[in-house]
């Protein structure tokens, strides 16, 4: 997969696709047995505003175990010299959801609610709307996920422990191409991969945003304001996050997948 965001839906699309391990031959039922019947959507669809923007989102209302390894993804990349880092808005050498070289549990990451949401803004004329992009994220995310990040265009804090906290927003350039560098913080290339979420519940904050705008995202019920997403592709991740190691070393994952 080229592109972040297709690696990541790809796995979830495939649980969708799969075809059942057993058939059933479909049958009427009737007015009473239909009342003895309850269901849920696989999709949800909802409709907000928020900001001078109008948001519609489509979320997988479901829980969903990943194994996946995701290598060599660049994103937004420009034809100029980069204030920092390679050049892309995102460069990540290495993302994996899930290791083997550790426990059973640790195989898998757990994610809740896959969502994509598209961004809208009124034009101005005739009551017209334009797309402006759209989002892709998760309500929670817990487990190991390893990660080699050579630049990111985000807002992103991972807590270092002993390394101290490592926060895009404290680089000068407000995280826009950031090489993971700042004045008397551990760099970003220290970090092999985070432990998402912890006693406490799920990281609740991953999403990746393509735009043509700046946007300000609406936070969830509970969380602090979020940082204003900047136009072309932008990473978002704050909550919950724990450096699983200040050597680089990302952790190994010979699965190929679940």
């Amino acid at each position: 997969m080229k592109g972040l965001l297709a690696s990541l839906l790809a796995p979830l699309l495939a649980l969708m696709l799969l075809p059942g391990a057993a058939n059933a031959q479909m049958r009427a039922l009737s007015d009473t047995e239909l009342s003895t019947v309850s269901g849920q959507g696989l999709f949800t669809v909802g409709n907000s505003s928020y900001n001078g923007f109008d948001f519609t989102r489509i979320s997988l209302d479901a829980d969903v175990t990943l194994n996946a390894n995701l290598a060599n993804m660049r994103l937004g990349e420009y034809n100029y010299a980069p204030r920092n880092g390679t050049g892309a808005d995102l460069d990540i050498g290495a993302l994996q959801f899930g290791r083997t070289d550790g426990t059973a549990a640790q195989r898998l990451v757990q994610i809740t609610n896959p969502y994509f949401e598209f961004v809208y803004k009124n034009t101005g004329v005739n009551n017209q709307r334009e797309m402006v992009g759209m989002r892709l994220g998760f309500d929670g995310i817990s487990g190991d996920v390893g990660m080699k990040i050579a630049t990111l265009s985000g807002s992103m804090r991972i807590d270092a422990g002993a390394g101290g906290i490592i926060d895009s927003m404290n680089d000068a350039g407000g995280g826009k191409r950031w090489d993971g560098t700042c004045a008397g913080c551990t760099p970003l290339s220290s970090v092999g991969g985070v432990t998402a979420g912890d006693a406490n519940g799920p990281s609740r904050d991953f999403w990746i945003s393509i735009l043509k705008t700046p946007v300000q995202f609406q936070a969830g019920s509970g969380m602090p304001a979020l940082t204003e997403a900047q136009a072309g592709i932008w990473l978002n991740w704050r909550d919950k996050l724990t450096a699983l190691n200040l050597t680089g070393t990302v952790p190994v994952n010979n699965a190929t997948g679940h």
